[in-house]
């Protein structure tokens, strides 16, 4: 089964400088989080600010959920948070 995506809410983590969003498997709800470096290598261009991250976000987002539902079912389903990095891409 492919996760869903109905909340097109994402945020911004300054701290661990990653965009987080979130995914349902049913009515469990998984966030994911997509890494600098993973953000980077789909959109080399994109800037260091919370804009950037978030303009880079939106412009990969059907292959972000793409590899979102790869993660997740290679994980066995096993997990409420996944972390998508650079490799993943």
């Amino acid at each position: 089964m492919k996760l869903s995506y109905p909340n097109p809410s994402r945020s911004f983590d300054a701290s661990s400088r990653r965009v987080c969003f979130w995914g349902y498997d049913s009515t469990i709800e998984i966030s994911f989080f997509v890494e600098a470096d993973a953000l980077k290598r789909l959109c080399p261009d994109m800037s260091d600010a919370e804009s950037g991250f978030l303009q880079a976000f939106d412009a990969a987002l059907n292959r972000i959920h793409e590899v979102a539902d790869k993660v997740y079912a290679r994980g066995g389903k096993r997990s409420y948070a996944c972390i998508l990095a650079a490799e993943d891409f």
